[in-house]
């Protein structure tokens, strides 16, 4: 009889240690499923290296200092010496872990030229600014938080073209704050428009304002209310690669500003030779008018 319940006993004991064995097995495998490397999810790593050339001038540096506010994930380096070495730009940009460049290119102290590339294989586009409006000189009533993030808003006309289709993708990837960026915060508080309009992008940026100011205990009431800055800019061309390659897109409507101040010259020009001409007809005329000596003259009878 006790060998009996010996047997038993040993049975029960080694069918719960069986029963144990299977619940540790079933327990790692679930972890393993719970630990088990999911698919990544493609992060947002767009950083844009911002530098400009020697010869810039107050409006120029300021115009640049507010896109750095505006943009966190840009890192700013210092002035370009030679505007004849473009192709050493895609090596700054990655010796500064950059995909992306925005420079600033002053001509004649005066004319200002934007460089927007994809580094180091393009594409990049050559574009004149004009009509600069900083933060400091607007001073518009709209605010936005330093380093928040903004959305990009893009008319439809950059879907008929396809150099638009091209530079809104660019525009998107430069102007685009990634949400892991280093001095970003988490807050869509503004809102960068484009529009095209006479073949020219104008590029605007407003606050997104929840409340009515004048009311803030009312019904919330979105609203927009521009910050600054403002400026335009007039595509020339759209090159394959990184400010250099073929060229993908050529505006053939754009005209240098050295050419219209040229031709502004020419025209004062002008209008001085046609009235050094009308001066010179005038005396002639009035040589014809002059009568001959008379014989009867008081000068000749009485001499």
């Amino acid at each position: 009889m006790a060998s009996l319940l010996k047997e038993q006993k040993a049975k029960a004991a080694k069918a719960d240690a069986k029963g144990k064995g299977k619940r540790k097995a079933d327990d790692m495998e679930l972890d393993q499923q719970e630990h088990a490397p999911s698919a990544k999810k493609p992060r947002n790593k767009q950083r844009v290296l911002m530098l400009s050339s020697r010869g810039i001038n107050h409006r120029m540096r300021h115009l640049m200092n507010d896109l750095e506010a505006l943009l966190p994930h840009v890192k700013k380096d210092s002035k370009l010496d030679s505007k004849d070495h473009l192709h050493l730009l895609p090596e700054l940009a990655d010796l500064n872990n950059c995909n992306n460049t925005l420079y600033f290119e002053a001509r004649r102290h005066e004319d200002l030229y934007l460089w927007a590339a994809k580094t180091p294989n393009g594409p990049s586009i050559k574009m004149h600014v004009q009509n600069i409006h900083t933060m400091d000189e607007l001073k518009m009533t709209g605010n936005c938080l330093k380093g928040s993030r903004g959305i990009l808003s893009f008319a439809k006309e950059f879907d008929e073209t396809e150099w638009g289709r091209l530079t809104k993708e660019l525009f998107t990837h430069i102007f685009g704050v990634p949400p892991q960026a280093r001095k970003a915060k988490p807050f869509i508080d503004h809102i960068l428009t484009f529009s095209i309009l006479d073949n020219k992008i104008w590029f605007r940026n407003f606050q997104i304002v929840e409340k009515d100011p004048l009311q803030p205990n009312g019904p919330p009431q979105m609203s927009l209310v521009e910050i600054g800055p403002r400026f335009v800019l007039t595509p020339i061309r759209i090159f394959e690669g990184a400010f250099s390659g073929a060229t993908v897109y050529s505006n053939p409507e754009f005209v240098t500003p050295t050419a219209i101040r040229s031709a502004l010259k020419r025209e004062k020009g002008d209008k001085y030779g046609h009235r050094k001409h009308a001066q010179a007809e005038r005396s002639i005329r009035k040589d014809r008018r002059k009568l001959g000596e008379d014989e009867l003259a008081v000068s000749k009878v009485f001499a």
